[in-house]
């Protein structure tokens, strides 16, 4: 990309790509930028937040999420389970704003919980040709998606679909829980896997405080066909796609981001382009008034008009 850039832009260095580890990234907070964009995890992030802020380094900090699908009892049940499944299941459940946590109107949720199992069924995680999705990325990351499934088991959750032995270096195999406790790791931490948790509510206010009560807020999803807007309007998160599945994403022209622990600041979008601009204001003075305010040397009479003049714009003082 860097190279094909070069070939159009008027200068060479306007893009230009470094690749390395952690070293890389330290020297790239303490250099002499005048912002930094990252990309990664919440403990990630603040160590880079951390270090450009003693150089006063503006920062953008898009982190991880634990994204939350509400599904209600008027959702168009078919879509919603194939649009979460991939959600979940794609790019091995690599993606931040991938689904995580389901919640389900709980007089929908065998109906819901049978489709969902029906196709999950069909998808395996393999080679290229072979599976549906590929293994993860990172080695390290096998032993945090074991550590979730064992503590969601641990803690009364059910093993719908897959399990503890669904974790095959380099691969994990798609694993489906349910009733899994709010307060275990498998639902308060990101998995960044091709595990998926359902669990049930019994309103809506139900499902939103369920869906809040979450360190993250990066996206969520919403299916309902008559009131998507109004519960996509009480979630805490930056983006909800309401209908569809990660919609928010390939619209360039809307900001993207998150709230809480997924980070701050916005890409794409006019925002997103804001964000690496700064506003400088400019005040000109088009004529002179009469009589002289900002001078030590102004009258009395000038001081009763400020008076005057600040009760009637701003209210009475004190």
């Amino acid at each position: 990309m860097a190279d094909s850039f070069a070939q159009v832009a008027p200068s060479e260095d306007i893009f230009q790509v470094i690749t390395g580890f952690g070293d890389t990234g330290k020297y790239l907070c303490e250099s002499e930028i005048n912002k930094l964009a990252f990309t990664g995890s919440t403990k990630t992030a603040k160590l880079v937040a951390a270090t450009c802020a003693a150089r006063m380094i503006p920062v953008v900090l898009e982190c991880g999420g634990k994204d939350p699908v509400i599904v209600a009892d008027d959702a168009n049940i078919k879509a919603a389970v194939e649009n979460t499944l991939w959600s979940a299941m794609s790019n091995a459940g690599q993606t931040c704003i991938g689904a995580e946590r389901v919640y389900v109107d709980e007089k929908i949720a065998d109906q819901f919980i049978a489709l969902f199992l029906a196709e999950a069924e069909k998808i395996t995680a393999g080679a290229p040709g072979a599976g549906n999705y590929g293994p993860a990325t990172m080695p390290e990351q096998l032993d945090v998606i074991s550590a979730h499934i064992a503590d969601a088991l641990k803690r009364g959750g059910k093993a719908l679909m897959g399990g503890k032995k669904s974790v095959q270096p380099p691969y994990v195999q798609p694993v489906v829980l349910a009733d899994v406790p709010e307060d275990s790791i498998a639902m308060t931490e990101e998995t960044f896997g091709p595990v998926i948790i359902i669990n049930r509510f019994h309103s809506i206010d139900h499902a939103i405080r369920l869906a809040n009560a979450s360190k993250y807020g990066l996206g969520a999803s919403v299916w309902s066909k008559r009131n998507g807007k109004k519960i996509a309007s009480q979630l805490h998160c930056g983006m909800v796609a309401i209908n569809s599945t990660i919609s928010f994403a390939a619209i360039a022209s809307v900001p993207f981001g998150g709230v809480k622990d997924s980070g701050y600041g916005r890409i794409h979008g006019p925002e997103g382009i804001l964000e690496f601009t700064y506003p400088r204001t400019v005040v000109r003075a088009r004529f002179q008034l009469p009589l002289v305010f900002t001078s030590f040397n102004r009258s009395y009479f000038s001081d009763k008009l400020i008076m005057r003049a600040i009760k009637i714009l701003k209210g009475r003082l004190g």
